[in-house]
């Protein structure tokens, strides 16, 4: 299915109603922002609507699969005001979700949800039942997903939540659930919104609006049309100013350790230089290692809150060594980027006669982020090791060559000047911006007894990534050797020489998503318990990534490598039987049938029921089988290099043979460069739900339900972790298919065993995956009398088990626990996330108040460190947990919002976000954020937020 092919198609399903087509009005089986209505020869026949995992509509929205709906009214409530946090605030949403506030990760500016915690590529994101395009850039460099920033919540009628495997009706990818966002159908009048917060703490002020205009009966006027636009921006929040210790990675006054910047023997340098006196090897080369023979000393006065540290003896070299130390997160780092975002959204649908309904929907949404880093250092592991970097006494090139090099204070004895340094007056900023542009062309009818549905979807996504303060080896280099960088005076150095140094960055990366959606239902014979149905899809989709890599030839320290272009073709069938066996039983089976261009075919089934042994009490349960595809980044022309940071100091062995140096000591950044392999094969999973639905009165409904999923031919990269245990203990790697490029050697022991620089290998099928757990979904609501309403809403998710089982039989648990470190960017995987909602009307006015509320977990990751279950942080001496317990504690959020209409037209709003104003727990493993988790406890970095505003209808 091309391009060509699908535009051809859209222009035929809008022409279709001007042929004068004549058929009776239904629901679409795939659209579910369509209600139908009872057919002409059934007038009696109840209203129906088409439930997120079933392809036929039904009168019963309780479904053999739990579905959790989350309507406008209940988001309004939540004081939410983007799609990202309201999804992501989901009880299910677990390990691998992407929070908007990782700016360090690979998918930097988007938001991606990941139910039961299976990470971002085993949940389908749809919107109005249709697939969507992915974010352009994979997150890790592997994974694709659905950027929640791309939907318009200004248009949103309902998000519906399907917590269970449904690959036998959505194909690929359906394994952990369906979140799928259905915009309204159609809309008369005229709103609109404007919104002010900011935080209580400084940062953060933002400012928001929005607006939804429509008219045109269906009924009289034989259309409806409507337009809604939106727009937010949010301001900065900088850790400077919030509470030790998230402004800071100087923990020593809890007893860790002190990772400020500026002290020379952790290779991390303030933007005022630190010099030591030195010799390089043969050939000197400023790079290739040198040895220490004088203290260190500062290349100027510290100032900018610097404070000078003056050590005795430090790396075991004589006489006192001063250096400048700097908080560079308190000075750099932010909580929260710069965003904007915006987008417009525009649906016209049509009453072609009393049987035919078609609409053209077209959306436009844009977000930037502008993400500001620490500065880059000029010693650096990764792509070229630099650690061990002099200046030379005696410039070599340039036009002063041969002249003393004036940066070296000891050049005038023939001396080298080893030399600390961050590039203080190269400031390293990040942005993106995402654009995605979307059409929709549906039709909907009824042929004989046919209803069916006949939807295009042309989606393309296109981001535009600038990068700036990378520095350039071949640049830095030159720069060492003619001496035209000036090191002492940064403020002396010209913009020419700044550019040189480190050019401006920048590339589009694009994604496509492009469908012809078919799809029918009708009813086939009577049963006991009422009409048995049967619906029918079709469905052919072209999707492509294109994703170019910034540092294609390793020229830029510290950047790594990712690359992904693919493209693929997608055909599916699927099939849906209803049996309504007696009034008290339901059974439902379906199939459907893929076939991948790239990876072949896959047949995937369901079967469930639902039996109702009390009007009160229903059973219901499903047994499902799942797939993945594997992304363009695992099997198309790409590749990903990624870094890790790793102690050697956990080796005794390396330390003892390089005598304690400080190469063997000091944590580094360890590449992992992984290729896509073309022989790769999709993921296959079981799933397994078992649950109930009680009740007992009108008032009050409640569910519980156990899910199990099994996951085999997980995609992952290389055993890296075992190449890495292997390599410190023996020099090879150990794991077919890994190979190693060493560092330099240790200028202190040159002649023992180098440490690895980077591990090479490609995308395998190897592990096994389980997980299970239960959902509960409680409702109550009660009318008091005299105008009062009370609703109360519990919603929580407990896991019970998450286990990866490695190909050598080995048992890795994360439940409760930090890990899958690498999987979560190290945001672990708790075993309880739940929310308790409580609202209150009187009259024109309403209050609601939500308790979240996330379990602690053990500061833990079998995935990563060199011993399973050891804590992943330690105090300053390395002989102690960090924090003590090795444990990172719950944390609780308490948000509060109100509404008050002053008239028919005029209301107010009102929310206060974090109201107890909790502080983050503290997590010093997490690398997402500075000591805290921002994937489960941003509120808390946020602190007490405050917002006002006033919603204005016609």
């Amino acid at each position: 299915m091309t391009r060509n092919k699908l535009a051809l198609s859209l222009a035929g399903l809008l022409l279709a109603p001007i042929a004068g087509t004549a058929f009776a009005q239904s629901a679409p089986a795939q659209d579910q922002s369509q209600q139908p209505t009872a057919s002409q020869s059934n007038p009696q026949q109840l209203q129906t609507i088409t439930v997120t995992g079933s392809a036929l509509p039904r009168v019963d929205t309780e479904t053999p699969s739990p579905v959790t709906v989350i309507t406008s009214q209940q988001i309004a409530r939540s004081g939410f005001t983007t799609i990202s946090d309201v999804v992501r605030s989901i009880s299910a949403d677990n390990s691998g979700s992407i929070p908007n506030a990782f700016t360090g990760g690979f998918a930097a500016g988007a938001s991606g949800v990941a139910l039961r915690g299976l990470t971002v590529n085993s949940t389908v994101v749809l919107i109005d039942g249709h697939r969507s395009a992915s974010y352009p850039v994979s997150d890790d460099g592997e994974r694709s997903f659905v950027d929640l920033n791309t939907i318009p919540l200004a248009a949103v009628e309902r998000i519906e939540v399907l917590k269970d495997g449904a690959s036998s009706l959505y194909g690929a990818d359906a394994i952990a659930g369906v979140v799928n966002i259905i915009l309204k159908p159609g809309y008369q009048g005229v709103e609109g919104t404007a919104d002010i917060g900011n935080s209580q703490h400084g940062g953060g002020f933002t400012k928001k609006a929005s607006f939804l205009a429509g008219g045109g009966d269906l009924d009289t006027d034989h259309y409806n049309a409507y337009f809604s636009a939106q727009y937010e921006m949010d301001n900065p929040i900088f850790n400077r100013t919030r509470d030790y210790p998230y402004n800071t990675h100087d923990l020593s006054g809890i007893g860790g350790p002190n990772g400020a910047w500026g002290n020379p023997t952790t290779f991390n340098g303030s933007t005022v230089g630190a010099v030591a006196p030195g010799t390089v090897a043969a050939g000197a080369n400023p790079f290739t290692g040198a040895s220490q023979v004088g203290p260190w000393q500062p290349l100027g006065a510290c100032v900018g809150g610097m404070n000078q540290v003056n050590t005795p003896n430090l790396g075991g070299v004589p006489g006192v060594s001063s250096y400048c130390q700097q908080n560079q997160v308190a000075q750099y780092d932010e909580v929260q980027p710069q965003t904007e975002q915006g987008g417009l959204y525009g649906r016209v649908t049509f009453k072609i006669n009393d049987t035919t309904k078609a609409y053209l929907s077209v959306s436009y949404m844009e977000s930037k982020m502008w993400a500001q880093l620490p500065p880059s250092q000029i010693q650096n592991s990764t792509p070229n090791n630099t650690n061990n970097i002099a200046l030379p006494p005696i410039l070599t090139t340039g036009p002063n060559a041969g002249k003393l090099n004036p940066n070296d204070p000891f050049a005038a004895q023939g001396e080298y000047a080893l030399i600390n340094y961050a590039f203080g007056d190269i400031p390293q900023n990040n942005t993106y911006n995402n654009h995605n542009a979307r059409v929709v062309g549906d039709i909907a009818g009824v042929v004989g007894e046919w209803n069916y549905d006949a939807a295009v979807v042309l989606n393309h996504d296109w981001l535009d990534t600038q990068q700036t303060g990378f520095i350039s080896y071949p640049a830095l280099l030159n720069a060492i050797t003619s001496g035209s960088y000036n090191f002492i005076t940064p403020s002396a150095n010209s913009a020419a020489e700044l550019a040189a140094l480190s050019p401006n960055l920048s590339k589009q990366s694009t994604s496509d998503m492009d469908s012809l959606d078919l799809s029918a239902n009708r009813s086939l014979f009577d049963l006991p318990g009422g009409s048995a149905g049967l619906a029918v899809g079709a469905q052919f989709r072209y999707e492509a990534q294109n994703d170019p890599a910034l540092n294609p030839d390793d020229l830029y320290q510290g950047l790594g490598i990712a690359q992904t272009k693919g493209n693929r073709n997608v055909s599916g069938a699927y099939a849906e039987f209803d049996l309504p066996l007696l009034d008290s039983l339901e059974v439902d089976a379906s199939g459907r049938f893929d076939h991948y261009s790239d990876v072949g075919n896959n047949f995937a089934p369901k079967v469930g029921f639902k039996w109702k042994p009390l009007d009160w009490v229903a059973i219901r349960g499903t047994y499902s089988k799942g797939f993945r595809a594997p992304s363009f980044a695992e099997n198309g022309s790409s590749s990903a290099e990624g870094f890790t940071e790793i102690n050697p100091s956990q080796y005794p062995s390396f330390v003892a043979a390089h005598n304690g140096s400080a190469y063997s000591t000091v944590p580094y950044s360890l590449a992992q460069y992984t290729l896509a392999n073309p022989n790769i094969k999709p993921e296959k999973a079981t799933n397994f739900t078992f649950g109930v639905v009680v009740q007992p009165t009108s008032w009050l409904n409640a569910s519980l339900d156990y899910y199990d999923i099994k996951k085999t031919n997980v995609i992952t990269g290389p055993n890296f972790g075992q190449a890495i245990a292997n390599y410190f203990a023996t020099g090879a790697t150990g794991v077919p298919g890994v190979t190693v490029i060493p560092d330099v050697a240790d200028p202190s022991a040159p002649n023992a065993l180098a440490r690895p620089a980077e591990f090479i290998g490609e995308y395998i099928n190897a592990n096994s995956l389980k997980t299970d757990g239960v959902d509960l979904d409680l409702q109550g609501h009660w009318d008091f009398g005299n105008g009062i309403h009370y609703v109360s809403e519990i919603s929580g998710t407990e896991i019970f088990n998450w286990r990866m089982v490695l190909p050598n039989g080995q048992v890795e648990s994360f439940a409760g626990t930090q890990g899958p470190f690498n999987l979560s960017s190290g945001a672990g995987t708790p075993r309880l996330k739940g929310s308790w909602s409580n609202t209150v009307s009187y009259g024109p006015l309403s209050v609601t108040g939500t308790i979240y509320y996330t379990s602690g977990y053990a500061e833990i990751a079998e995935d990563y460190g060199v011993f399973p279950g050891s804590c992943l942080a330690y105090n300053a001496a390395g002989t102690q947990f960090l924090p003590s317990n090795c444990r990172i504690g719950s944390f609780t959020d308490v948000d509060l919002t109100a509404s008050y209409a002053i008239n028919n037209h005029v209301s107010i709003t009102a929310s206060i976000m974090n109201a107890l104003d909790r502080q983050p727990p503290f997590d010093p493993a997490n690398y997402a954020g500075v000591n805290y988790n921002p994937t489960y406890s941003y509120s808390g970095i946020v602190g007490r937020f405050y917002n006002l505003g006033v919603k204005v209808k016609f």
